[in-house]
């Protein structure tokens, strides 16, 4: 009996080649798929991951040995040794970004370890168009189009940057999807993405509850419990939790007064701005500034004196 042997591409129907000869590369569902009518045959890469974005249409997915249904929207990550089949609709459209796999791990350990096991296992990521992380997909899909096209220096450092930034989004919308199964309610799990979408967008504008409340369809009360039961905090928990986050990363990528630091954030006055951040940092907005740059310096480290080959002592 014949052994069926699985083609291995660099991109299907092309001869794989080496893994080192391109770090990564960008094109459109269409441009692969409409000249083999839609049907791509069961294959694998032995060194690429692929990211595929499926913004339109259905389709037939084959992952190692099962099949899924798919409907765009959606994300489909298929690391290197995976074998991948479609079979797509012939509206189907969305961007492919294949990448070298080893040097995105190698990426990946260094800034965030924690990417590593999602980009190392097949997924299919349903997409919520209330989710932030979703609004950030096309953006930097069309950076790497841009940066693939490009022939300038550093073009595989910003193209690899820009891989393992979608890497990030794919993460944080599988860690969405996750908490929607383990919740058992999708409805509630969108939900809170499009509030804290919505928190993201207004914070400073310190809206009441009722608010947000009202643009989401339900009560004060149903829109805290449901913080609660999915974040484990309440809904004025996360808006000012992000209002922290803010004012943490001004006071120390910023140079801005204390009072302007007030404005920018939508406090009455400086003396208002600094009793809630003591609240819920237990410092001063002075004082954490001061602590957060001291944490940043970097000892200096003398080298051998100049013009003294023979000096290979350090300063003590």
């Amino acid at each position: 009996m014949a052994t069926r042997v699985i083609p291995n591409y660099a991109l299907y129907g092309d001869q794989a080649a080496p893994g080192w000869q391109n770090s990564f590369d960008f094109e459109w569902i269409p441009q692969r798929s409409r000249p083999y009518n839609w049907e791509i045959r069961p294959h694998k890469h032995d060194a690429f991951i692929q990211i595929l974005y499926l913004m339109q249409g259905t389709a037939e997915v084959l992952l190692d040995h099962a099949k899924f249904a798919v409907r765009a929207p959606c994300l489909l990550l298929i690391p290197a040794q995976t074998v991948h089949a479609f079979s797509f609709s012939d509206d189907m459209d969305g961007p492919v970004v294949t990448a070298a796999q080893r040097p995105l791990e190698s990426l990946a350990s260094v800034a965030m370890p924690g990417l590593l096991p999602t980009i190392r296992k097949p997924a299919i990521i349903t997409l919520d168009d209330s989710s932030g992380h979703a609004a950030t997909l096309m953006p930097l899909f069309l950076s790497l189009e841009r940066e693939a096209h490009l022939l300038s220096a550093g073009q595989v450092n910003a193209g690899m940057a820009l891989v393992a930034a979608v890497c990030v989004q794919v993460a944080r919308l599988a860690q969405v999807q996750q908490a929607a199964r383990a919740h058992g309610n999708p409805r509630k799990t969108g939900q809170i993405e499009k509030f804290r979408a919505m928190v993201d967008a207004r914070f400073k504008q310190h809206l009441p509850i009722t608010a947000y409340a009202e643009q989401l369809g339900i009560t004060p009360g149903q829109l805290s419990r449901l913080c609660r039961e999915v974040l484990g905090m309440s809904s004025l928990d996360v808006i000012n939790a992000r209002l922290v986050h803010e004012a943490q990363r001004d006071l120390v990528y910023t140079s801005n007064s204390i009072q302007q630091l007030a404005d920018n954030l939508g406090f009455a006055d400086e003396t208002y701005f600094g009793r809630f951040f003591r609240k819920h940092t237990g410092l001063s907005p002075r004082a954490f500034r001061l602590k957060a740059l001291e944490a940043m310096l970097v000892p200096e480290t003398a080298g051998p004196a100049p013009n003294n080959p023979a000096s290979s002592t350090t300063a003590a």
